[in-house]
């Protein structure tokens, strides 16, 4: 494991207080967020904040935050951090590789690879051996996950799930336990399936605070129980 600590540099956040993503319960709550885990993950409702942390330690990490490593240079409307000069990371030892997945921009990153293999045709080699647009939404994340991720490293990745069929979010878990042997990975969700993950740390964005919950008391596992075992009720007090 190599990212240890994330921490708010309280002095550069006085005066932002009531500014988007500064005033987001969460972040401003933040003080340091320990990392513990190989793998972590991340889960709230959407706008809780979790996906502009991610971002924010992308961007520390000097990855593309529109998507991507190092090394992938290109530009997206409003892919960059207002949070990322406003933390800190601590790391034992520090690590240069690895990738930033945001599943909302992949299609533009799948046409930055188009680009490149435009004079570089072995790039991909790291991406399953064909264009990820020959391939379906789904298969193309996971020759991402299984080719590109081989690699020490660490990962972030923002809602891997968006793209995978519940089967196919159990062949990620089981990618996700082979790699995370030399890899560490933080993972913002939605996904029961992909939050089952064994021995995993989950940090909850929901309420005023980051805290540290069980499997089992995030709403994503409940409200997934309470439908699946009384369908019948939830729907009928939905819908009538």
């Amino acid at each position: 494991m190599a990212l240890k600590e994330i921490v708010k540099l309280e002095e550069k956040f006085e005066g932002r207080e009531n500014r988007y993503p500064f005033n987001i319960p969460s972040i401003n709550n933040l003080s340091r967020l320990e990392i513990k885990s190989n793998v972590t993950f991340f889960v709230g409702e959407n706008g809780s904040g979790k996906s502009t942390l991610l971002e924010a330690i992308a961007y520390q990490c000097q990855f593309n935050t529109a998507g991507g490593g190092r090394s992938n240079v290109y530009d997206l409307a409003s892919s960059e951090s207002d949070l990322g000069d406003y933390i800190r990371l601590s790391w034992l030892p520090k690590i240069n590789q690895g990738f930033f997945l945001r599943a909302e921009s992949f299609y533009q990153f799948a046409n930055h690879i188009d680009d490149i293999a435009k004079e570089y045709p072995s790039v991909y080699d790291s991406y399953g051996g064909s264009s990820l647009h020959e391939q379906s939404h789904g298969e193309a994340f996971l020759s991402l996950f299984m080719n590109r991720f081989g690699r020490k490293g660490i990962y972030l990745l923002d809602e891997p799930e968006a793209a995978l069929s519940p089967a196919r979010q159990l062949t990620f878990l089981s990618i996700i336990h082979e790699l995370q042997k030399q890899a560490q990975f933080i993972i913002a969700t939605h996904s029961p399936i992909l939050l089952g993950y064994p021995n995993a740390d989950i940090y909850s964005f929901d309420d005023q605070a980051i805290r540290l919950v069980q499997y089992e008391e995030t709403d994503h596992y409940q409200i997934t129980r309470r439908f699946l075992e009384n369908r019948s009720i939830y729907l009928n007090e939905l819908l009538n």
